[in-house]
């Protein structure tokens, strides 16, 4: 997963609150009427994204932009959802004037794109939206209570390269104390309108505050900066710095996050929800009819994701078996998932055997992928362990990802939490999706295209995403992963996760599934271990329609390049493919597919 890629983001601040520090600035004026259809839609383009850095500038230090780094923004208020609204209003205003029938076919497919992402932004900030949304601000698996100790830390995306950008953090410290009190506010709004959250996810988050509030301020991620100073600082500057970094965290971070946590715990547990799906929160069924449109870019009920996850799950459990045959295993599948996820061959020794066998899997694919690959990305990728802190309802992997200018690499991390559970025979699948060829190619070549508009560059949907990323897995045979039943096992498993996403989100959040159902309905049709299935169970909970966009957008990848490979025949080029399905940004599924049938119809008038 994608976790904490600017897509995360994107997922984040659409559920999470920040401050109302400056005003927004008023909309660009629209692109003179007497400049060429191309040159007015870079233009709008241009302006659209220069007002939507100045509304949230934490996207722009993800890219490496610090010009707004003095602030956190403002998510969460009244004001900032209006001029959200007025934006994409405007913005879908001058794009209807633009004659997209007169633009090059480039500029034709960025039209396309930036309408559907405009049309998408404003439904989502519509009243009765955000009625169902603003109101729920934080939950264990996407909240600032957790996103920000890790942005803040010395170790993402926020600058620490001088005495400015030290001070600078001191300033968003101090708002992100107001933005958790706002965060309460919002609660309480919730409380008033009947739209809860669950209580599973709430004290999750109390016990994600509490593992935060055990830490000394010295040992807290926000001291990381002070530990270690680039030569920008002077040394004059830093004994300083430690006590102001210190000062914060204890007077002003800290009793924030005791504010929330006796709030959640005192005030809003005693009233969140039993069910654990939106079928049983007011407006759920709408909601959730909404999520499952914006995650996947297409339009499919529940109940059609929901028997699409069966078929799949019957098919992939068919290929398990055939390699437990393959491997000799007696008896039946689930005593083959047991066995599996019980035998202690199966676990890594030790997280440092971890680190290094992730290191060797990375060196393996570097052989490898150039010849599948036309363009490698310049940005590099390190391998890192998921912090203590968020460990325990992290995923088993994610992705970072880092900035075009080479600044801060792409970071592919790893879970150690409850070692024993951990998997070996799932390690080379979870490097190709959240690694090299997954998230970190598919974003990283996004980023460094600067023949892209920014929206382009920088934004995306998740049924792309981390349909690419599951896509990428399908690769392990071109890549020489795999080759050991085990591990092919352990793709299969992974595929398998996939599937049984569809049915049990749609199983939660529209049939009324208990969190027991749908984890043991995992253990039946997998060999995850419970711990696995536990946080994977607990993370759809929190975000629903997220899981579906894997499986959809690997699909439809999967789709286009057998339509591609069938109508093209020996002149079908691999790599070619990969170019034309990467090199455009994170399309929607609709556009995508427009563009590989004009790729097709092209490279056959050229035969």
């Amino acid at each position: 997963m994608a976790a904490r890629s600017l897509l995360a983001l994107a997922l984040l601040l659409a559920s999470t609150p920040a401050l109302a520090q400056t005003a927004p600035a008023p909309a660009p004026a629209a692109p003179a009427a007497d400049q060429s259809p191309d040159a007015r839609l870079r233009q709008l383009f241009q302006d659209s994204d220069e007002d939507n850095l100045r509304r949230n500038p934490i996207q722009g230090m993800f890219r490496g932009d610090y010009r707004y780094a003095a602030h956190l923004g403002d998510y969460i208020s009244d004001e900032y959802f209006a001029a959200e609204r007025a934006a994409a209003q405007h913005d879908l205003e001058v794009l209807a004037a633009i004659d997209r029938g007169a633009l090059n076919p480039t500029d034709r497919l960025a039209y396309d794109v930036f309408l559907y992402q405009r049309q998408q932004d404003l439904i989502d900030v519509q009243p009765d939206m955000l009625a169902l949304t603003a109101v729920r601000p934080i939950n264990h698996f996407s909240g600032f209570h957790t996103f920000y100790p890790v942005f803040a830390s010395g170790r993402g995306a926020a600058p620490f390269r001088n005495v400015e950008d030290y001070e600078n953090n001191l300033t968003r410290h101090r708002e992100f104390a107001t933005l958790i009190d706002r965060a309460i506010g919002r609660f309480r709004e919730g409380l008033a309108s009947g739209v809860v959250e669950t209580k599973l996810t709430i004290r999750n988050v109390i016990e994600q505050l509490d593992t935060q509030l055990r830490d000394a301020p010295e040992a807290s991620p926000y001291y990381g900066p002070v530990n270690t100073f680039p030569d920008a600082v002077p040394e004059a500057d830093r004994a300083r710095l430690r006590t102001a970094y210190a000062a914060a965290i204890r007077d002003n971070i800290f009793p924030a996050y005791r504010r929330l946590r006796d709030f959640l715990q005192n005030e809003y547990l005693p009233h969140a929800r039993d069910g654990v799906g939106l079928a049983s929160m007011q407006g759920g069924d709408r909601l959730y009819a909404r999520l499952i449109q914006s995650n996947t870019t297409l339009r499919f009920t529940a109940d059609q994701i929901h028997e699409l996850g069966l078929r799949e799950v019957a098919r992939i459990r068919a290929e398990m078996d055939a390699i437990r045959r393959t491997a000799g295993r007696p008896g039946t599948l689930a005593d083959w998932f047991n066995y599996l996820r019980t035998d202690p061959r199966f676990a890594p020794p030790s997280r440092e055997w971890l680190r290094d066998h992730y290191y060797a899997i990375g060196r393996r694919v570097d052989a490898r992928v150039r010849s599948i690959f036309s363009t490698i990305p310049r940005t590099r990728m390190e391998i890192r362990e998921v912090e203590a802190f968020r460990e325990r309802t992290e995923a088993g992997g994610s992705y970072n990802d880092g900035t075009p200018d080479g600044s801060r690499p792409g970071v592919f991390y790893y879970n150690g939490y409850d070692l024993p559970s951990r998997r070996t025979y799932g390690m080379e699948t979870l490097y190709l999706h959240e690694g090299i060829p997954g998230h970190h190619f598919q974003v990283s070549l996004a980023n460094e295209n600067t023949a892209l508009p920014n929206f382009m560059r920088f934004g995306g949907n998740t049924a792309f995403v981390e349909g690419w990323a599951l896509y990428a897995e399908t690769l392990w045979d071109e890549l020489g992963m795999e080759s050991d039943p085990l591990q092919r096992f352990g793709g299969l498993n992974d595929e398998m996760l996939r599937a049984m996403r569809l049915v049990v989100d749609t199983g939660i959040h529209a049939k009324g599934w208990t969190r027991e159902q749908a984890i043991q309905y995992m253990l039946a049709n997998s060999g995850m271990s419970e711990t696995e299935v536990t946080a994977e169970v607990e993370r759809y909970i929190a975000i629903p329609g997220q899981a579906l966009a894997y499986k959809i957008g690997q699909l439809k990848i999967l789709e286009l390049r057998h339509r591609a490979e069938e109508a093209l025949g020996r002149r079908f080029d691999l790599k070619e493919f990969h170019a034309q399905v990467l090199m455009s940004g994170a399309l929607p599924l609709g556009v995508l597919e427009r563009k590989i049938d004009d790729w097709i119809a092209s490279r056959r008038a050229g035969s």
